[in-house]
């Protein structure tokens, strides 16, 4: 019987780590970009790349010349295009997230029971809020971020720092409050800010209902991992955006285990 010979594969443990690494990276690095437009802009960059070596090998010279400009600068175009990304990845090092996900994957495996009274502990004033919201037809903006990027949200916010309240949320966002104008921003389990103002998405497939807060809802979840939760000042609907996309006229059943999913 013959076998095989892999004695020209020397495999390390220090292979192995360098390989556990990376592969550590590259996940992180999708959850950053997962839901999000810059999950596109990626997969755009790479289907140049992969033109670029194909029209190469098939000696194409113009497209090769054309082509070759933009591989040159690859790395710096890059760097502009995911400037948000690179950013919130840093974060992520430097607050040990992955560190706190073990936590809470622990806490699943054996609380599961308390974690789940202690998240609806969390989302309980957010729901009360958005039944009064709701009923006097107050209009709103709530986006849950998962990585609050300071220089993102802060650039056209009010800094809150607070406590989840279902008053603090009533009173930003009534009309007569200076700060009802905008998005409330909750991330840590606090309001970390109000009175944003987000990018809107560019979709022009949108009802014609849609307005602004609306826009806005769904341009923050494109851009960020983010969920957003948007009232309706003229019928006191509840939209739930999530990855550029939305949920319309959702029950309060509903947005808890959204919310009991997603918070």
């Amino acid at each position: 019987m013959q076998y095989f010979d892999f004695s020209f594969l020397k495999v390390t443990p220090l292979n192995i780590l360098d390989i556990v690494l990376v592969a550590l990276i590259i996940y992180q690095l999708y959850n950053l970009i997962r839901g999000t437009i810059a999950a596109n802009i990626f997969i755009g960059l790479a289907l140049i790349f992969g033109l670029f070596f194909v029209v190469r090998a098939l000696h194409m010279q113009l497209l090769t010349a054309i082509l070759g400009k933009f591989v040159d600068v690859g790395i710096i175009a890059v760097i502009i295009v995911f400037q948000q990304e690179i950013r919130r990845f840093l974060l992520l090092v430097g607050k040990n997230a992955s560190l706190q996900r073990n936590k809470a994957w622990w806490q699943y495996f054996f609380g599961k029971a308390e974690a789940e009274k202690n998240n609806y502990a969390r989302i309980k004033p957010i729901i009360d809020a958005c039944k009064n919201l709701k009923q006097n037809r107050i209009g709103a903006l709530i986006v849950f971020a998962k990585y609050y990027d300071e220089q993102f949200y802060q650039n056209s916010c009010e800094i809150i720092d607070s406590k989840i309240s279902k008053r603090l949320l009533e009173s930003i966002f009534q009309k007569t409050s200076p700060l009802h104008d905008g998005a409330v921003v909750i991330s840590e389990n606090k309001i970390k800010s109000a009175s944003c103002i987000l990018p809107l998405t560019e979709k022009t497939d949108l009802p014609a209902q849609f307005g602004l807060r609306h826009r806005a809802g769904i341009g923050v979840t494109e851009a960020n991992e983010a969920t957003a939760i948007i009232v309706s000042e003229e019928t006191g609907e509840i939209s739930y955006a999530k990855q550029g996309r939305v949920k319309m006229n959702i029950s309060f059943a509903e947005l808890e285990k959204l919310l009991n999913k997603d918070f």
